[in-house]
């Protein structure tokens, strides 16, 4: 009997291991770490309701990359920042850069952040965030971080480029539930910030995993779409909130292996209970407990990167503003940061200069093979760009990824547009545009997309 158990046993392997993906190709693969921590007070983005200098680190910061591929034109990177947003200026800058020193096509270039509000303000993001001129020494601290900060970007892209050898990549998505769709709506119209049941979210989760050829973990790659608002206005210290703390959970279960978090379509999602400082560590540990309960099951071999494709696009406003209208917002006591934004742009048309029609903005892509399609947009985009994508590309395997290589507003679903408030309307005074989108902005998004997706090459 003992023979014929053995041979049972066996056959059982067999059947198994042929119901599981055959291992990837090995190719060449770097990842590296950087601390981008501020190191003298700042002033913290995301809150305007701050109005001093942060008061310590309560936890430090980091930016992580990810570089694959062999030198010529399929070496890509994926950097992942715990900033508040990346500016279009440092974007452009770290892509100089890269392609000067290794060639890097910009199009093979995703600068990503993780939204985090406690970490620093930075010269090129949010321009009127704190609806006030800041004295001379407080623009210069930060002008000055944001140099820095560029310049660390690309240190940490160019150290996963040299520190590139062979790597298997496997992916699969799980989910995690923390995030809560956060606008009220009563009667049609936005009344405010809550935590609204039913409301659309995204929960996916996916992740990429890098491992040596003897299955070690290298790193890892996860994605999920909520704010970093775990921390409030009042919580005056610098930290990577939910998504920093999952990532240094990741990195301790796998001996310091680079964990990079990159955050989805969830401008319209706040963490939900509990929230503060202790709420953190609670959304920061269904993360990590997550991505370990994916690592550890199957998952889908990859190839490298087979096409990429960058777009720059514009996205029109709804209207032209008049300056009758921009007078009667800067007379506005009740909301300072109409009256503010509207008295910037009533100063740029007395010296002569002509208020912007459109928003610039920017679509990527990068494509696996046939086994997963990587779509990068700019802005903080709400939920609703990856679930309708989804739906209507049910055959494509989708990682969405927002706040990338550009955040240069708030980017509102179709539906959203008659209810109004904040995310249509008024974060549009701190981002420093004079109206709202068009209505027909998720369309014109979405069919982007999609064009860029039918337009790249599905290679084996």
């Amino acid at each position: 009997m003992k023979p014929l158990r053995a041979l049972a046993a066996a056959a059982l392997l067999v059947a198994t291991a042929s119901l599981l993906p055959a291992a990837g190709p090995l190719i060449p693969v770097g990842l590296a770490r950087i601390d981008i921590t501020p190191e003298t007070p700042i002033l913290l983005s995301g809150y305007q309701s701050r109005t001093t200098a942060s008061e310590k680190i309560e936890m430090r910061l980091h930016a992580r990359a990810l570089a694959m591929g062999e030198n010529g034109p399929g070496l890509t990177v994926l950097i992942a920042a715990e900033v508040i947003a990346i500016g279009e200026d440092t974007a452009a800058h770290v892509a100089r850069e890269l392609e000067r020193r290794f060639g890097l096509e910009r199009a093979r270039l995703a600068v990503t952040a993780t939204h985090t509000h406690a970490g620093p303000a930075l010269a090129d993001t949010i321009p009127f965030m704190f609806s006030r001129d800041l004295p001379e020494e407080e623009r210069e601290r930060i002008a000055r971080h944001t140099r820095v900060f560029r310049e660390k970007l690309v240190a940490v892209a160019a150290e996963a480029i040299t520190a590139r050898r062979p790597a298997r990549l496997d992916w699969a998505e799980g989910r995690v539930d923390f995030a809560a769709h956060r606008r009220t709506v009563v009667d049609g119209k936005w009344k405010g910030f809550g935590i609204v049941p039913g409301g659309p979210v995204d929960h996916a989760l996916p992740v990429l995993r890098v491992t040596d050829p003897a299955g070690t973990v290298r790193g890892v790659l996860l994605g999920y779409a909520c704010h970093c608002t775990a921390l409030a206005g009042s919580d005056n210290f610098v930290h990577p909130d939910w998504a920093g703390d999952a990532a240094a959970r990741i990195e301790a279960a796998h001996d310091g292996a680079p964990a990079l978090v990159t955050i989805g379509c969830g401008a319209d999602a706040n963490p939900g209970l509990p929230r503060g400082l202790a709420g953190v560590p609670v959304h920061g540990a269904k993360v990590a407990a997550e991505v370990a309960r994916v690592l550890a099951g199957p998952l889908r071999p990859l190839g490298p990167v087979s096409a990429a494709t960058l777009r720059r696009m514009e996205l029109p406003f709804d209207r032209a503003v008049t300056r009758a209208e921009l007078e009667s917002r800067a007379a506005q006591g009740s909301r300072v940061q109409t009256a503010y934004a509207a008295r910037r742009f009533l100063a740029e048309i007395d010296a002569g200069r002509s208020l912007p029609t459109a928003l610039p903005y920017v679509v990527q892509a990068w494509s696996f093979g046939r086994n997963l399609r990587m779509v990068f947009l700019a802005g903080e985009v709400v939920s609703e760009y990856s679930l309708r994508l989804r739906r209507e590309l049910p055959q494509e395997p989708l990682w969405f990824t927002a706040y990338a290589n550009a955040t240069p507003s708030y980017i509102p679903s179709r539906r959203m547009f008659p209810e109004g408030g904040y995310e249509v309307d008024a974060s549009m005074d701190y981002y420093g545009w004079p109206v709202r989108l068009a209505e027909n902005t998720e369309d014109v998004i979405i069919g982007a997309v999609k064009t860029i997706l039918g337009s790249a090459p599905h290679h084996p």
